[in-house]
């Protein structure tokens, strides 16, 4: 089991994600934006693996600023990012180390692949 946040603008996309990992096994924290990520991610409680989006409506550097900020904050964390825009080498150059990707839309069981290759 581990603990996950999830930054997602999208309330519905957030919260199919949140209730996916759930039943996964997994706890969850959710945002959906930059200011609530910080929040969950300056408490005194270790995070495992940050969830992101990486088209955030409000910030113009979206879930790469998210992600950034977050390892700053908790350098062992992991991020998977996700999009409903293709992998593009650009994109990809601009995740944290060991960042992985997940298209969107995902399946339950590609989230949880994903997620399993992730904490591993």
């Amino acid at each position: 089991m581990a603990l996950i946040l999830i930054v997602e603008d999208e309330i519905f996309i957030r919260q199919n994600a949140e209730w996916t990992m759930e039943d996964l096994g997994h706890n969850t924290l959710v945002a959906g934006d930059l200011g609530e990520a910080m929040v969950h991610l300056s408490a005194a409680e270790p995070i495992d693996a940050l969830f992101v989006d990486m088209r955030l409506a409000t910030l113009p550097f979206g879930g790469y600023e998210v992600a950034n900020q977050a390892v700053a904050l908790q350098p062992e964390l992991r991020v998977l990012y996700t999009s409903g825009t293709p992998l593009s080498a650009e994109m990809a150059s601009q995740f944290v180390p060991g960042g992985q990707f997940l298209q969107k839309p995902y399946s339950p069981e590609e989230l949880q692949i994903s997620l399993q290759r992730l904490l591993n």
